[in-house]
Formats: C-alpha cells, sequence, structure tokens
C-alpha cells in the first residue's frame, strides 16, 4: 500500500506546483489544503482497496481449506463400508448430504462470510454424526467378533457330537455285525449218500435215484430259534448246478440263486442233525466229485463232497 501511495504522491506534487504558479496567495492555500484532503482520501482510498484484497484472500484460503475439509469428510464416510441395510440407508444419507454441502460450498462467493460459518457448522454437526457411525459400527464389529467365536465353539461342539455320533454308529455296526457273525447257524458232518428205489445206498451214478445229503446243525445259543430252511445247492464234477426248475431260487448275498433242494428245519438253539434229499431225473447223475453247498438266512452255513462212480 505504501509504494502505491508512493508512486501516486510525484503525480499531485507536479500538479500542485504547476497549479500555484498561475494562483493567488488566498486561492494558493485553498488549492494546498484541497491537495492535502485529495492525498489524504486517495490514500484512504488505497488502504481500503488493499484491506479488502487482503481479506478476500483470507476468506478465499478459508474456503479451500473448508472444502478440503468437506471432501476429506467425503472420503471418511466412503470408507466406512457396507454393513446392515439401516446402518447403510443412513450412510448413504450423510454421504449424499456431505456431496450437496460440498457442491454449495464451490458457489459460495468467498466474501459471504455469514453462509461459510453456516457451512463450517454444518461440517462440525456432520462430523459429530460420522463419529456416532464410527462407534455403531465398531460395536456391530465387536458383536460380530464374539459371534463368529460362538459360532466357532457351536460348531466344533457340533462336530464333536458328530464324531461321538459317527464313533457310536460304528461301534454299533461292529456289534451288530459281531452279533450277527455269532448268530449265524453252522452246518457240521456233511456227507451224502446215493438211494435206489428201494432205498439202499448205492454208488454207481446209473442206480442212484436219489441223494440224500445229512448233516447237523451246530449248537448256537446266539442264535433265534424257529423255524429255518435250509438250501441246497448240489453241483456235478462239470459244474451244472442240479436243480428241477429255474424258478427254484432262494436269496444269496442280494442276489437271486437257484437252488437243489430245500427243508424247513425246527431249530432251538441245540444240536440237530437232519437231512435234505434230491430227487435225481434219469441221466442226470455222472461219475466224479460232487460240491455241496447248504445255506440258511441267506449265509452259507457249510460245504462238503461227495463222490460217484459210473
Amino acid at each position: 500500500m505504501t509504494r502505491k501511495v508512493n508512486e501516486f504522491l510525484p503525480i499531485l506534487c507536479t500538479f500542485a506546483a504547476v497549479y500555484l504558479n498561475s494562483m493567488t496567495k488566498r486561492n494558493i492555500i485553498i488549492a494546498a489544503v484541497a491537495a492535502v484532503a485529495l492525498i489524504a482520501v486517495s490514500a484512504l482510498w488505497l488502504k481500503g482497496r488493499a484491506d479488502m484484497a487482503e481479506m478476500v484472500e483470507v476468506f478465499t484460503e478459508e474456503k479451500e481449506t473448508l472444502l478440503r475439509e468437506y471432501q476429506d469428510l467425503y472420503l471418511d464416510y466412503d470408507s466406512l463400508g457396507r454393513y446392515n441395510t439401516e446402518i447403510n440407508d443412513k450412510l448413504d444419507q450423510e454421504r449424499e448430504r456431505v456431496a450437496q454441502l460440498q457442491e454449495e460450498l464451490k458457489t459460495v462467493r468467498a466474501t459471504n462470510a455469514r453462509r461459510i460459518k453456516e457451512l463450517q457448522g454444518e461440517l462440525t454437526t456432520m462430523r459429530t454424526v460420522m463419529v456416532s457411525f464410527v462407534r455403531q459400527i465398531d460395536s456391530l464389529n465387536q458383536t460380530n467378533i464374539k459371534l463368529v467365536a460362538e459360532n466357532q465353539e457351536m460348531k466344533s461342539q457340533v462336530s464333536a457330537v458328530r464324531q461321538q455320533y459317527a464313533n457310536l454308529q460304528n461301534e454299533n455296526k461292529t456289534l451288530s455285525e459281531q452279533v450277527e457273525i455269532a448268530s449265524r447257524l453252522e452246518a457240521i458232518a456233511i456227507s451224502a449218500e446215493g438211494l435206489n428205489y428201494s432205498e439202499k445206498v448205492v454208488r454207481n451214478a446209473s442206480k442212484i435215484s436219489k441223494v440224500k445229503v445229512n448233516f447237523t446243525i451246530a449248537k448256537n445259543i446266539s442264535a433265534q430259534s424257529g423255524m429255518k430252511k435250509v438250501y441246497l445247492r448240489l453241483s456235478r464234477p462239470d459244474g451244472q448246478l442240479l436243480m428241477h426248475s429255474k424258478d427254484d431260487l432262494f436269496t444269496f448275498e442280494n442276489t437271486k440263486i437257484n437252488f437243489s433242494a430245500f427243508r424247513d428245519v425246527e431249530y432251538g438253539g441245540d444240536e440237530v442233525a437232519t437231512y435234505i434229499v434230491y430227487k435225481v431225473d434219469a441221466g442226470e447223475l455222472m461219475e466224479g466229485t460232487y460240491d455241496i453247498e447248504l445255506f440258511c438266512g441267506g449265509d452259507l452255513i457249510g460245504k462238503g463232497s461227495w463222490s460217484v462212480k459210473r
């Protein structure tokens, strides 16, 4: 400001000197007073302009600072992430409000001190709101951490219970298998003989009219008492099964297979000696060793062999 006044003064002095040469003493005094007044007014005007420019510069800096603070607040809101619907809606509202005030601040004149002060107050309020959001979100996070830990503990407990249940199932299965094995019948002392029409024992294939397979069901106190259906499979030396019909079937290992003959045997847990008879068709037998298999309850309970002469 002083430099501008110094630049202006020589011009006024020059003007005053020229004017004084052509004026009377009285007029000179008046002119001198006017010149001094003009210089004073000019100095005040120049000082006022300099002060105003300085104030505008200060207001502009304050506005730019406020704009940066609004931008920082917007970014802070944007960094809070996404949570539940209620909080997300409130965050979106506050974020939108910050953006609106930021846009308004860009258009406000730097010299509009009243509105800028109001916007500063809005910024303070919104920062307080954000602090409450941060606390609420932190509380939710702590709750979530606790729930996750509880959930993990619950999963561990459920997993332990499931493992115990699986172990019990395996133990029960093992026990069931052991009981099943223990309760299976066993055929012992298996033998066979060929009989002719007179019920006499013969060994020649051409004279045999029926085959009598003798066996004993061993004692088993674990087996269930009652009527037992025992199936006989009698196979020739060439592997062909002796049977009368393809419809003569029973179940073994989940498969339907043919049998040669069967018999119902009453079993009470004690040893039982019995037999099964197979009636021979003409020309069905051949020389050699025959395989004998006995089945009951879906299990193979005994095996034996029988030899026939020509």
